[in-house]
Parts: C-alpha cells; sequence; structure tokens
C-alpha cells in the first residue's frame, strides 16, 4: 500500500458532536410539530446532509418543511454547541499531528457544510493539520456517492489508489469503495458494529491511534 492522502469523516471520526446533533434534530422536529425521532433513529442519520436526514427521519415531509428543518436546525444547532461543545476523539490531535509530519496530506470531506466545518476545526484546534475541506455543500452527489472524495483527489493531484478514507458510518466507507479508494471504519462512532461490517471497510480499528 502507498497511502499518501487520507480523507477523514468528521462527525463521529475526528471529532464526537452527538449530543448536539441528536439534541438538535430533537428539538427541531418538536418545534415544527414533527415525529420527534429516538436517539438511535437520530444518530442512524449522522453522515447525511442536513435536508437528507430530515428526509430519512420523515419521508412524507414536503420540499417546503424540509427546508424549514434545515434553517430551524441551522438556528438551534448554533445554541447547542455551547451546552454540548462538540470534543475530539481520544489521540485524534496527535495522530493528526504525527501523520501530517510523516508527509501525508491530511483532508476532510463531510456531509456538513464546508463553513461549519472551518469553523470546528478552528475551534478544536486542528485546522494546521488539515489541507483541504469538502463539505456537504461542495458536492452535487453527496456520500455515499463518490463526489466528494473524486473533487479531494482531482484538486490535490492524487489517484484513488494512493487514498485512504477513514469514517464511522457505513456512508463513509461507501463514498470510498465508489471512488476507489482504500477505507478504514472505526468503531467508537455512530454507527453499530453490524452496520460497519456490512459496509466491508478493509479495516477497522477502535482508535485513532491505530492509524499509525
Amino acid at each position: 500500500m502507498n497511502t499518501k492522502i487520507i480523507i477523514f469523516d468528521f462527525d463521529g471520526t475526528l471529532a464526537d458532536t452527538r449530543q448536539a446533533i441528536v439534541k438538535t434534530q430533537q428539538q427541531t422536529m418538536r418545534e415544527l410539530q414533527l415525529p420527534v425521532p429516538t436517539e438511535q433513529e437520530s444518530m442512524a442519520t449522522i453522515g447525511l446532509t442536513l435536508k437528507n436526514c430530515f428526509r430519512a427521519l420523515c419521508p412524507t415531509l414536503t420540499n417546503e418543511q424540509v427546508d424549514a428543518c434545515a434553517t430551524t436546525y441551522q438556528r438551534l444547532f448554533n445554541e447547542n454547541k455551547k451546552l454540548y461543545p462538540p470534543v475530539l476523539f481520544p489521540h485524534v490531535r496527535e495522530t493528526l499531528k504525527a501523520l501530517k509530519q510523516q508527509g501525508l496530506t491530511l483532508t476532510i470531506a463531510s456531509s456538513r457544510t464546508s463553513a461549519s466545518l472551518h469553523e470546528l476545526t478552528q475551534e478544536l484546534g486542528i485546522s494546521d493539520y488539515i489541507s483541504y475541506i469538502v463539505g456537504g455543500d461542495d458536492v452535487e452527489k453527496p456520500k455515499p456517492e463518490a463526489e466528494p472524495v473524486l473533487v479531494t483527489l482531482r484538486a490535490l493531484g492524487f489517484r484513488p489508489d494512493e487514498a485512504l478514507v477513514v469514517g464511522d458510518m457505513p456512508v463513509d466507507i461507501l463514498m470510498g469503495r465508489n471512488a476507489g479508494a482504500r477505507t478504514c471504519a472505526v468503531t467508537y462512532g455512530n454507527a453499530t458494529p453490524q452496520q460497519l461490517d456490512d459496509a466491508r471497510p478493509d479495516s477497522i480499528i477502535d482508535d485513532m491511534q491505530k492509524l499509525l
């Protein structure tokens, strides 16, 4: 294997944002008088774009209702981020630093908006290690499609066989596989072990430092 670039998911892979996401989804649905999802139902949508999250939670929503959910969510998330602040998972910062020192290019491909990703990587103190960010609003076909990976590789001049995609959800693994990259699943995120097994990643780790 000749890995030159690692493309990370963000939520559930680099940072623990579960509480803020779940609470915000539930509050959004409650405020708009829609069926309120359980924590497990909310967790299952992490990794999708914001609008697709609400479509998955409530397939009968109209486009106008989906737009209202997304707008309400963004307002509430900014408030909940202070109540349930995102934190890096154990050994993430040290691992990113070590990988960067080894000469690897590190990027993020997430369904979160690019503005939110830039803001959170700055707040969490890892922006210096990240060379490129692709958000859900930067592509027409988000995860599990290959586009976020392919956009990254084209921008930075790498081939799929030089890339490793690291994520915690099946959509991350499918995105990497669809792009022809190798994949690595982390077990400490938001998916169940069975979901990760079904996605068939090339490798599975239970701690970020094992990437080293």
